[in-house]
């Protein structure tokens, strides 16, 4: 192994021919370095014959190693200037930009092939340092041209987006999971993914990207959860989510007393807030909320029916109760 590399090395650093003598377990050999400028590309061998390479077969590797140096880089322009192009495609079509057609023509997708779309974003670690969104995507992108060179991968200011033409769910699990293990050495544990529903509508690809969003929003935010998540797994919070920026969006439609109830806890030391939560998580069960709060029942009984007087909050209602439940437990997460 080591003289092999000593080999190589000794080719790629010289300027043309280099011959290797007859050894116990090797033939005379002559090679040569294939390169665009001084930037190594590859390397050509040819075993000598008995009299040693002649002239003519010197000029035929350097005649070779020249025409090879002008393939890999026409092939590599070729597959540079095809990424860029689904890249871009890519982008515009997460925007809404371009329509079905024009996604499917310039993707050379067929019709009714089955589209997955993956987000990818990064988390701070424990110094709070979040790695960088381009070194992600330049990661990522190395992985997909060796395992999904059909694919399309775009980068934002906060997000990797990964278009899976024709991938059925578990081969995009496995395609999720190989990645993130090879990049785990550049990213550890700072990496979440989000899978989309599957569409075969690239007019859809708007809509996927939202949902990509939504639960990159809440796991990039709660280093607990899976790093790999579907909708489902992330369904309830990602509804609160958008409750939530329903509220901000319009906040006559917040209960006026739960302010007014949070507040008053706040100025006097009281936890009616807290009572109403531990009453709505224990569904109603008076003792069970009453042995969370440590208090006696009774106390917790008291405190419910002055939530009614002080902040007209009723509980009397499912709709009432939930819509309490749903501002108070946004209120306390955040």
């Amino acid at each position: 192994m080591e003289r092999n590399l000593a080999q190589y090395k000794s080719v790629l650093a010289g300027k043309g021919v280099t011959r290797f003598p007859e050894v116990s377990d090797e033939f005379a050999r002559a090679a040569i370095a294939v390169k665009a400028g001084t930037k190594p590309l590859g390397t050509i061998w040819a075993i000598e014959n008995v009299g040693g390479i002649t002239k003519e077969g010197e000029r035929l590797l350097l005649e070779g190693a020249r025409l090879a140096a002008l393939h890999i880089l026409g092939s590599q322009i070729n597959n540079k200037l095809e990424f860029q192009v689904r890249e871009a495609t890519l982008r515009s079509a997460l925007d809404a930009s371009l329509s079905g057609k024009e996604i499917a023509y310039r993707l050379a997708l067929p019709a009714g092939t089955v589209l997955s779309l993956v987000g990818f974003a990064a988390i701070a670690n424990s110094n709070g340092s979040v790695p960088l969104i381009t070194h992600l995507g330049n990661e990522l992108s190395q992985y997909l041209a060796v395992f999904r060179p059909d694919a399309a991968i775009t980068t934002t200011s906060r997000t990797v987006y990964l278009l899976l033409p024709g991938g059925e769910s578990e081969s995009v699990m496995r395609l999720i999971n190989g990645a993130l293990s090879s990049i785990h050495l550049a990213f550890k544990d700072q990496i979440r993914a989000a899978i989309s529903h599957t569409s075969t509508q690239p007019a859809d690809l708007p809509s996927m990207r939202r949902e990509v969003d939504d639960i990159l929003r809440v796991t990039t935010i709660n280093p607990d959860l899976a790093s790999v998540a579907k909708l489902e797994d992330v369904h309830a919070r990602v509804l609160l989510d958008h409750v939530a920026d329903e509220l901000i969006r319009e906040p006559m439609l917040k209960h006026p007393g739960i302010q007014a109830m949070l507040a008053y806890d706040l100025e006097n030391k009281t936890n009616y807030a807290d009572s109403v939560v531990a009453w709505l998580d224990a569904v109603g069960d008076i003792a069970l909320a009453a042995e969370s709060l440590f208090i006696h029942a009774n106390t917790l009984r008291y405190r419910l029916r002055r939530v009614k007087d002080l902040f007209n909050i009723t509980l009397d209602n499912p709709d009432d109760r939930l819509a309490v439940w749903m501002q108070l437990r946004l209120v306390l997460r955040s």
